[in-house]
């Protein structure tokens, strides 16, 4: 998967997690939590749907790694 089809899948899923956020306006170098007043709930959230949409496992290690839009595509696009 590309980079940007890596995008469209974060962002796909956060409006499915966050249906009231403009997921068009996102910054992609600031903390999605702060930007979309994501709470743990909702970051988990879109963790299982990584996980039950594609298959891709994230360690709780890694939870900051998805911190940003740019950093969810860069540590996502080799697992996908």
């Amino acid at each position: 998967m590309s980079a940007e089809e890596v995008k469209k899948v974060v962002l796909d899923i956060i409006a499915d997690v966050a249906p009231d956020e403009e997921v068009s306006d996102i910054n992609p170098a600031e903390s999605l939590r702060d930007q979309l007043d994501l709470d743990s709930m909702d970051f988990l959230d879109i963790v299982m749907e990584l996980r039950k949409r594609h298959s891709v496992e994230v360690p709780s290690e890694d939870y900051p790694k998805l911190a940003t839009l740019n950093s969810c595509v860069e540590y996502l696009t080799p697992k996908m």
